[in-house]
């Protein structure tokens, strides 16, 4: 059996039990020819037709990325419609920070922190403890103040001053505590020693990180936002009235001196950089917190590129999403290079093309496919199994929606593609599904016996690895509750050991000397993604198991191209559907 070649179609088993396929010729075959070249050009029109809209929409979104980042100046400084900057004067300039429970400051404001010689090129980061009034301590808010205004005048009085209004709080439901199964307990005694020095050491009373076991309840609690981040716009650039950009007009107060219009510096709370990490859960004992204020010096254009994604993720809240969903987005332009944020559009933008030419292919493949010969069904029951596990795992994390969606739609695309490997058929009765399983042929069987072989020897080592991790979990570790122990020890079993579950199918490939059986269009475009997630892997925050899973699988893609280098597929040869790949007949095998 080993022998044989794959471009041998005399003794290749694929093809030994299927049905007379030797093609005909007269206006019957020339019709179904007709019929063949009309859907290739249909699909070959229709995948060219995605990709030029591709390529269209690529080259549009980085005009619109161009038009942001770039302003254009005033040519002529001396002009009535420049507006020249008052930084431009080397001002004294001062910054204060309030804070105040109301953001029109009624009620009162106190003064948490100032920068009496405050120069805008100079970068820098002071930490403050504010006092929290009791209203914020009792699920309220808190608000501050940012001046920034001339030296030695109050900013109340100073009319040249600009400021703008930051939410200190907001809020968040708590997330549930951790606890060990077995004991109850939520930590261990050295935690809650260590814990304890740390809040004595930071001045920290009983507020909590996001990753304590602060609080179990469902409803929303205040959250203290830790970090302040600054900015101010240190290009003395001179705009022009006929050519100001929208976005920049509201953070713009302009003042008349003279004949010349004067804008006084642009002033911008960088929202982005608070994230989820930093929150602190506030309750009725935390009457002082620390706040983290950093201050950096921003370009134009990329205070108008912020503005954007600021806007844009505020959309995104608007329309549903989560703070949680938000921040990881968030994570995206604050963790990472801007140079490497605009690689990562790219590489995104390719990844949505390959995941639909992919999704294509794969659902073009499987809907033709009337036989399973050569192919592992027990890899696609895995597949789907392991699909669903990993929807249930982010689910239970609460992972971002850009990550859960796609892992929804996959699991419900596996659960369609076994219903086609095990050629199983639906009826109700009565309100009641009735399952029938269809017939299996000889070169099926065939197929079976070779998977249901791998799969024994896998067995032999994946039960014990995944039952040891299991146990060693629920002795060692700590989860929210029993369903979340069940969802992620599987979970870790499919990501530690799942791609084993794919070594079936390799199998099955090598007893077979044949890959022409499997839907190398859509494996290509999934091989590209693949290895397009190890990038995503290090820039979207997400569970470090499933970070790994992106490695994986590229070794597994490696080994699929191997095989295929190793069988090539014989091209004059007619497969299952009675296609041949040659477009022309190499002559006649019987008389019409």
């Amino acid at each position: 059996m080993d022998g044989w070649a794959a471009n041998d179609p005399a003794e290749c088993p694929v093809t030994d039990s299927l049905p007379d396929q030797t093609p005909t010729y007269g206006p019957a075959a020339r019709l179904a020819e007709g019929d063949n070249a009309s859907i290739m050009f249909f699909k070959t029109s229709f995948t060219t037709l995605i990709v030029g809209v591709f390529v269209v929409y690529v080259l549009h979104t980085c005009w619109v990325m161009y038009g942001i980042v770039y302003t254009k100046p005033c040519d002529n400084p001396k002009a009535g419609n420049c507006i020249t900057p008052f930084l431009a004067g080397n001002p004294k300039l001062q910054l204060s920070i309030y804070t105040a429970l109301q953001a029109n400051a009624e009620g009162g404001h106190t003064l948490i922190h100032k920068e009496e010689d405050f120069d805008v090129n100079n970068k820098f980061e002071r930490i403050v403890n504010v006092s929290l009034p009791k209203k914020t301590r009792n699920n309220g808010t808190l608000y501050a103040l940012i001046f920034v205004h001339q030296a030695g005048i109050s900013p109340w009085q100073d009319q040249r001053q600009v400021h703008l209004v930051a939410q200190l709080t907001t809020y968040m439901v708590p997330k549930p505590p951790e606890i060990s199964l077995i004991s109850g307990e939520d930590q261990t005694q050295g935690q809650k020693e260590e814990a304890q020095q740390t809040k004595q050491r930071d001045g920290k009373p009983a507020g909590r990180t996001r990753g304590g076991a602060a609080s179990t309840s469902d409803h929303p609690v205040s959250h203290w936002r830790s970090r302040l981040t600054l900015n101010i716009v240190s290009d003395h650039f001179h705009f022009d009235r006929e050519y100001l950009p929208s976005d920049v007009h509201r953070y713009l107060r302009v003042f008349q001196n003279g004949k010349k219009m004067v804008y006084l510096p642009l002033l911008f709370v960088d929202e982005l950089s608070n994230r989820v990490k930093d929150l602190v859960e506030i309750n009725s004992t935390s009457t002082e917190l620390p706040l983290t204020i950093s201050y950096d010096s921003i370009s134009l254009g990329k205070l108008r590129f912020w503005i954007h994604m600021q806007d844009a993720v505020y959309s995104l809240q608007q329309f549903g999403f989560t703070e949680k969903d938000a921040d990881e987005i968030k994570g995206i332009f604050v963790d990472t290079n801007l140079y490497f944020l605009a690689l990562t559009f790219f590489v995104a933008a390719f990844h949505l093309l390959f995941d639909f030419l992919a999704f294509k292919n794969d659902i073009s493949f499987w809907k033709q496919k009337k036989s399973m010969v050569g192919m592992s069904s027990k890899a696609v029951l895995w597949r789907c199994f392991s699909t669903i596990v990993i929807f249930l795992y982010l689910f239970d994390e609460q992972t971002s929606l850009l990550v859960l969606i796609p892992a929804g739609i996959g699991s419900v695309i596996e659960v369609w593609k076994v219903k086609k490997a095990f050629k199983i058929q639906v009826f109700w009765k009565g309100g009641k599904p009735t399952f029938l399983f269809g017939k299996l042929d000889e070169s099926e069987r065939r197929t079976e016996e070779y998977d249901t072989l791998a799969m024994k020897y896998l067995s032999y080592l994946l039960y014990p690895l995944c039952i040891g991790g299991a146990v060693y979990a629920l002795i060692f570790l700590r989860y929210k509750s029993w369903y979340s122990w069940l969802i992620n020890s599987l979970v870790n079993g499919v990501y530690a050991f799942g791609f084993l579950f794919m070594l079936p199918q390799l199998f099955v490939n090598y007893k077979l000397k044949s890959v022409a059986h499997l839907p190398w269009k859509a494996f290509m475009y999934k091989a590209f993604n693949t290895f397009i997630d190890d990038v995503f892997a290090f820039v979207i925050t997400m569970p470090t198991s499933h970070r790994l899973a992106c490695f994986r699988d590229d070794v597994v893609f490696l080994i699929y191209l191997y095989q295929r280098w190793l069988y090539p597929v014989d091209k004059t040869r007619v497969n299952e559907y009675g296609v041949s790949y040659d477009d022309k007949p190499k002559g006649k095998t019987h008389r019409d």
